[in-house]
């Protein structure tokens, strides 16, 4: 009841001020007389195919019927995943559906003029060395290129080029993301021992010989001493565990936000831990936890995931009902570009889109008493801001990561950091604004709200916090709203019922794959849950 009460609130203060329109509040302003020279877009995942199924308009009755072995609905890491382990595995007579435009979910990039760029995740860690089906796809992509004393050895050109993090804090810009200019001899020591902490639990195992935190999550242990830490937030375990510095409270903050899109209080200890420890993977030309990053992001994945998938896949194409019958799975799809209907009658059927879309679609399934409304998306506001001179200060020498102290926003990642050579007077960075000041849906409410001009009063002052005088140098910004952008670890949900009950297959025939099933939004769970639903499609079919 509070939640709507907020809800019909600012619904009523946005209409009060503004104009509603196309199902969204639009403050009707013009942009301010300083940003006039800036060209601004406004864009994000397609509205109006997600208004269709949030509302369950209906749909023109099928045209035709057509037949088909597999269908994958969603073309994100994991839908891409089980196309790509089924093409492995001898499967030609398979689909890949998709709702938007493009494949690549919130891996999804773009080019201007002047460089590629990300529109949401941009950098994996090295693999972790147990993992060999990780291993597998980065050296078929290229991203390894040999192994050395039986390490792998990474694409120079693919490992983050120093320097890589700096931190804005007390006026100046430090090296590295843990704060240290200002800080009592008491906060180094907090520091300190946090660290040593989460390096000793990078090792830790549970009684069953698993390592205590992993990833895939679902390769870590089930000892009891560990999973326990999912009841509880990270922020009580913090307080519990006697950790009050200031310092290392914002830098846990900005880690949850960054990786969670949550602040500490809505994310669960076992997630905040597997930050630091799930990760530990060593290489021969590399330390352990090194970045992998590319201009464009997880784009690069996300081509060489599709890469031997071009004609499997349909973008643009929406899947409004999914129905479960004894022999098949009859699955109603609308073509968006042609504005046609028809039915799709498949064998077995990989639903590897998020579980509020499975809500809609899945007409007579039922998935063990799953409350969908257990899971939380975080919205997230991404802008690729072009730059022109380099008389700025701080722009000469940036980071590949760049990150003010006690900021709204997790700063800016330079997405030309990785390219050689090129325009350097041009620059592209991506600015990231996790929006979780309040309740997901309400922050998603408002951030639908916002039209680009009062997007960029957001945006600009953030910018110019970190750079002075930064405003006439921004020729344009290409601004991305993501409502469901990554799914929170919120307390209890990783090794909780829920997410069992989510990854369940149904009726034999219906499999699914997505970051949601696994409770963090990282590629490599992606990958991995595209894989074990495809494994498990194949198994069923023996």
């Amino acid at each position: 009841m509070e939640l709507n009460r907020k809800s019909f609130l600012l619904r009523s203060v946005l209409v009060m001020g503004g104009i509603f329109l196309n199902g969204c509040v639009r403050k009707m302003v013009g942009k301010s007389e300083k940003y006039k020279h800036i060209k601004v877009s406004l864009n994000g995942p397609d509205e109006k195919a997600g208004h269709m199924l949030r509302d369950q308009i209906p749909v023109a009755a099928p045209a035709y019927v057509r037949t088909l072995d597999t269908l994958i609905i969603g073309a994100g890491i994991s839908g891409l995943s089980a196309g790509r382990w089924l093409k492995k595995h001898g499967k030609e007579d398979f689909e890949i559906l998709e709702l938007e435009g493009h494949a690549g979910g919130n891996s999804h990039s773009k080019t201007n003029q002047v460089s590629s760029y990300p529109l949401g995740a941009h950098y994996i860690t090295i693999a972790n060395n147990e993992d060999q089906l990780l291993i597998d796809f980065l050296q078929e992509s290229g991203v390894i290129t040999h192994f050395e004393n039986g390490l792998p050895f990474y694409n120079e050109f693919y490992l983050c080029f120093d320097p890589e993090e700096r931190l804005l804090i007390s006026g100046q810009w430090q090296e590295g993301l843990i704060p240290k200019f200002g800080i009592s001899k008491s906060d180094e020591e907090q520091i300190e021992r946090f660290f040593k902490l989460s390096n000793e639990l990078k090792y830790a195992k549970g009684g069953d010989g698993k390592y205590a935190f992993n990833i895939p999550l679902d390769s870590s242990s089930e000892d009891e001493r560990y999973r326990r830490l999912d009841s509880i937030s990270f922020k009580d375990y913090l307080t519990k565990e006697g950790f009050s510095s200031a310092y290392l409270l914002w830098y846990l903050n900005y880690c949850c936000k960054d990786d969670y899109g949550q602040e500490l209080s809505g994310v669960s200890a076992w997630a905040g831990l597997n930050y630091f420890a799930g990760h530990k993977g060593k290489a021969a030309n590399a330390e352990s936890g090194a970045v992998l990053t590319w201009p464009e992001g997880n784009g690069f994945l996300v081509k060489k995931l599709k890469s031997d998938l071009k004609m499997h896949i349909k973008t643009s194409t929406m899947v409004s009902a999914v129905v479960a019958n004894k022999q098949n799975v009859e699955v109603t799809v609308v073509d968006l570009l042609r504005n046609e209907t028809y039915t799709i009658v498949a064998q077995k059927v990989i639903m590897a889109c998020p579980q509020f879309v499975n809500k809609k679609i899945l007409k007579n399934i039922k998935r063990n008493s799953l409350d969908y409304d257990r899971l939380s998306y975080a919205p997230w506001l991404v802008a690729n801001i072009t730059l022109n001179g380099s008389s700025i200060p701080g722009l000469q020498t940036l980071s590949w990561d760049n990150v003010p102290y006690g900021r709204p926003s997790v700063g800016y990642v330079y997405a030309g950091h990785q390219n050689v050579g090129g325009n350097q007077q041009s620059k592209v960075i991506t600015f990231y604004l996790p929006l979780c000041d309040a309740q997901p849906r309400i922050s998603r409410l408002a951030a639908y709200a916002r039209n680009d001009a009062q997007w960029l009063e957001i945006i600009i002052p953030e910018l110019e916090y970190m750079h002075p005088g930064i405003t006439p140098s921004i020729l344009e910004i290409d601004i991305w709203v993501w409502g469901h952008g990554m799914i929170t670890p919120s307390v209890g949900y990783i090794w909780g019922a829920d997410r069992k009950k989510a990854q369940a297959a149904a009726e034999g025939k219906v499999f699914f794959a997505h970051t949601d099933l696994a409770g963090i939004s990282l590629f490599e769970e992606g990958f991995h849950q595209g894989l074990s639903a495809a494994k498990s499609l194949l198994e069923a079919e023996r």
